[in-house]
């Protein structure tokens, strides 16, 4: 195209690609305006025009709406104000959309109910604000009263460790597994069974002789059973006596009682509620949605260790 030359509108809609249908459309809003008018009142282009025809596709690919792509090309907008506040609107949508498609390949994976779909799309679609409620309150509830307990400094730290913090721009497996987590916090059951894994954690630290937070009793009982366990060894096996006769007599030390069947009853009956599989799910899912390493499965080492006590003990 030369400079000088003007071009009708048809020979426009070849140079650039576009139709005479569309070309005119843009003219008749005023976006790109003819340069001049023919003697028969044909509208006429210059060079200009094009180059302008050639940025407004582009911004209409990328989804500027009419008024604004006006402004730009009258220069009224600057172009990169523009984009970035584009950029930011898309990132939205792209953050909608994620929910949207973890929310449906949750119901599509667990053949959810429509009242589950909908329960599912409501936690979905929480502001962060709204999610850090949601898990304050479930915390309170299990947390709640223990702030004066001689284990408060450990709880702090567990507090942290059991808070999901979904990120700005999550993929659709920490969707589902925050969908997931908030349907947990919210069950009366399971808030209850994490609460009696705490005070039970409360009382072991109130009976010890001292106020520096113990190690949890599972994590010694890991130590000791764990070998045994990784060899294959029966539970029953008299070669089990002096891993029991170990973390027992650790147990006994803790609460400052004897090493006799209550003891070790009370220590099967807690190991059971360490051993709660929900429990386990709640950090796998935790680990998901912050993006941390997955987390050791304590149930087999607990499952030996539970089944080592039950047959030493006579019920």
């Amino acid at each position: 195209m030369d400079g000088d030359t003007l071009y009708s509108i048809g020979e426009l809609a070849r140079r650039t690609g576009l139709t005479v249908k569309t070309i005119r459309f843009y003219s008749d809003r005023g976006i790109v305006a003819p340069t001049d008018r023919s003697p028969a009142g044909y509208r006429l282009y210059n060079i200009d025009a094009a180059a302008r025809l050639d940025l407004v596709r582009t911004l209409r690919e990328l989804g500027l709406d009419l008024p604004t792509i006006r402004k730009v090309v009258d220069r009224e907008l600057s172009l990169p104000e523009v984009a970035a506040a584009h950029a930011e609107a898309l990132a939205v949508q792209i953050r909608v959309l994620r929910m949207r498609r973890a929310v449906l390949t949750a119901v599509a994976e667990r053949g959810s109910t429509p009242e589950e779909t909908e329960l599912m799309h409501r936690l979905a679609q929480l502001s962060q604000d709204e999610r850090r409620r949601l898990i304050g309150d479930f915390l309170d509830a299990v947390f709640g009263g223990l702030d004066a307990a001689p284990a408060a400094p450990a709880f702090a730290g567990v507090i942290r460790s059991m808070t999901p913090e979904l990120p700005d721009n999550p993929d659709a497996e920490q969707v589902q597994a925050w969908v997931e987590l908030a349907e947990m916090s919210m069950d009366p059951d399971f808030r209850a069974m994490v609460r009696r894994t705490v005070e039970d954690t409360a009382v072991e630290q109130a009976r010890s002789d001292t106020t520096v937070p113990r190690r949890d009793i599972a994590a010694t009982v890991r130590d000791q059973a764990g070998p045994a366990l990784a060899t294959g060894m029966d539970p029953a096996s008299p070669r089990a006596d002096p891993i029991v006769a170990a973390f027992t007599a650790h147990y006994a030390r803790l609460l400052g009682r004897p090493d006799d069947v209550e003891l070790r009853r009370l220590l099967a009956t807690r190991l059971e509620r360490v051993n709660d599989p929900r429990r386990e799910r709640y950090l796998r899912l935790l680990a998901v949605v912050n993006g941390w390493p997955a987390p050791e499965s304590l149930a087999p080492v607990l499952d030996w260790s539970v089944e080592a006590l039950r047959v030493r003990t006579p019920r």
